[in-house]
Formats: C-alpha cells, sequence, structure tokens
C-alpha cells in the first residue's frame, strides 16, 4: 500500500503513521534500526529503495529515504508512505524537499526516527566530503558510502581515507568479502610460507581493488603493486608469491574464479559481483567500528602503482636453458 501525502509535514506524517499502525496493525513488527538514505530525487530513487525493501527482510527496519529535489523552487515538503508488500519488512517513508528545504533533511528526518533504535545513514551515489560531519551523518552510528558510484571512484576513495572516523563504511569494502574470505582460506593450506609480494590486477577506476591491494599491505606487511587492466571491470586477478609458488586468484570473465597454488589442483570459485542489496544487507549487521576496513584505508599510500610484470612463457624459459 502506498499513501501519498502532497505539501504536509513530518507532524501529520507521524500522524498518518501512528494511524494506519491503529487501524491495521501492519507495523506491528520490531524494527532493530532506521536507515535513513540520502540522495537526489532522480530515476534511481526506485532501484534504491528496491535495494533498502530487500535487505530490510534479514534486517527489520524504517527506511527514509530523504530525495532531495529542485532548489530553486518554492519550499515544500511531499510525502509518501508505503507499507506491506510494498514495503519490504516494514515501512518505507519517502521524503521529497524542495526548494531551500532540500538542504534541511536531517532537520526532517529526527521526528521519524525510530526511538532507542541505531540509525545508520547511507549515501546510495555522491557522498558528502565527510559523512560523519554531514547533518544526517552526525545522527547516525553507521554511515555507508560507495565510492564506486562516485563521479571519480579513485578520488572518493582517498577522500574516505582522509575522512574516515569510526562507523564508516563503504560498498566497495562490502564486495570484498568473498575475495577475501578465498584468499584467507588459500593461505590456510600448505604450504604454509611467509608471502613476500602481492599484486592485484583490476579496472584502474576500481576502488574495490585499490582497498583489496591496501588490506593485503595491512595485513602481509609486504610491497604490493596495483596494475592495471583496460579491458575488465572490477578485480580480474590477484597473486601471492611465496618461495615455493605463488596463489593465484583470477576472474577473468567477472563471475567465476580459478585459484591455484602448489601442490593443489586448480579449484573453480564462484565471484561474481554481487547485488546492491546482499552488500547493504552485510553492512547492516554491525554497528561497531570496523578496523580491517580502517587497516586497508590507512595503507592505500603503501601500494605501488603500475603494471603487473607479465608471467614468463615456461615453455620458452626452459627451451632457452636446454631443459
Amino acid at each position: 500500500m502506498i499513501i501519498d501525502l502532497p505539501s504536509t509535514t513530518t507532524s501529520q506524517v507521524n500522524s498518518k503513521l501512528v494511524q494506519l499502525r491503529e487501524q491495521g496493525g501492519v507495523n506491528a513488527l520490531g524494527r532493530v534500526l532506521t536507515l535513513v538514505i540520502a540522495m537526489e530525487d532522480d530515476e534511481r530513487t526506485e532501484e534504491i529503495i528496491d535495494a533498502a525493501n530487500r535487505a530490510s527482510r534479514e534486517h527489520p527496519c524504517r527506511v527514509i529515504v530523504v530525495a532531495r529535489g529542485a532548489r530553486r523552487a518554492a519550499p515544500r515538503l511531499d510525502a509518501q508512505i508505503r507499507v506491506g508488500g510494498d514495503a519490504g519488512a516494514s515501512e518505507v517513508i519517502v521524503l521529497r524537499l524542495y526548494g531551500p528545504l532540500s538542504d534541511q533533511g536531517a532537520s526532517c528526518v529526527v521526528p521519524l526516527l525510530l526511538p532507542d533504535a541505531p540509525v545508520v545513514a547511507w549515501w546510495p551515489f555522491d557522498a558528502p566530503a565527510v559523512p560523519s560531519e554531514d547533518p544526517i551523518g552526525k545522527l547516525a552510528q553507521r554511515r555507508i558510502t560507495d565510492a564506486a558510484a562516485e563521479r571519480n571512484p579513485i578520488r572518493a576513495l582517498e577522500s574516505r581515507s582522509k575522512s574516515y572516523t569510526d562507523g564508516d563504511t563503504d560498498l566497495a569494502w562490502t564486495r570484498l568479502t568473498q575475495w577475501r574470505a578465498v584468499l584467507a582460506a588459500a593461505l590456510d593450506l600448505p604450504p604454509h610460507e611467509k608471502v613476500v609480494a602481492a599484486s592485484v590486477t583490476g579496472d584502474a577506476n576500481s576502488p574495490s581493488a585499490d582497498l583489496l591491494a591496501g588490506w593485503l599491505a595491512a595485513r602481509l606487511k609486504v610491497p604490493v603493486r596495483r596494475g592495471k587492466d583496460t579491458d575488465c571491470q572490477g578485480i580480474t586477478a590477484v597473486e601471492l608469491e611465496r618461495r615455493s609458488g605463488s596463489v593465484e586468484l583470477r576472474r577473468p570473465d567477472g563471475r567465476v574464479g580459478t585459484l591455484t597454488q602448489p601442490g593443489q589442483p586448480p579449484r573453480r570459485v564462484a565471484l561474481q559481483r554481487r547485488p546492491l542489496a546482499d552488500c547493504l544487507a552485510e553492512e547492516l549487521r554491525r554497528l561497531d567500528p570496523d578496523e580491517i576496513y580502517e587497516d586497508a584505508l590507512g595503507n592505500l599510500d603503501q601500494v605501488v602503482r603500475g603494471r603487473v610484470p607479465s608471467k614468463p612463457n615456461t615453455a620458452k624459459v626452459r627451451a632457452k636453458a636446454g631443459t
């Protein structure tokens, strides 16, 4: 059910929510947090609401979408309440702000926050330079950005590293969960040798590739080279060099990766790109600071950028050596 409230106030929106609860008990559900989504009001709004609805099935929450409209219009607040099948596992409140009101999103959100429940802020596209100092960011215990959705992803990631505050996270980091799990599991297998160098190859504008390189530099304390692949999207290869041979994880097609390492048969690993709703649901599972993400950000300047040397042709090397 979708209820439109044009030219309204937050007080009237609250009254309508109470009325809906009394009439049908549609919101009689334990909600664990308030998710505030800040974005421009455009055609992508429904895509973001759909992702929040899917994530709310794992984390029942009140979703408040602050959609900024035309700033030159007369000040006006148009609201929309979605409950039942149109709102995932809870309720969605869409606030469309126009004119001078478009910069007052935090003031409009405060009266609608769930009492005694954590607040998570999410900027799906263009995030503020310092999320923790943004008016909406100040309301939240957890602040989610997405460097990959910015106009300049690498510059946005560098900005995150300078402005990091406990509670900040980025979906470019969340997309690495499967990569990090596979690489960590590979190092648990023999031979248990120290990694002496590492490399990450991927799209030049992939913030996830940069974060993966930063994570390896932070955890392994070895030189990490960040290579660029102009014919791909995202990450295509990771190599961890050891004395007996390298651990390699390659994903040329963006869906299935192949893990190879000395003494083990090659293994195929599902590494397809994760849907937005899955990444959001993962981030909503924790509200405490992510120290590992902080370490990855802090080691971005330790990553050496440049072309990763191609592996030599083994047959030619052996022929030249007479073997």
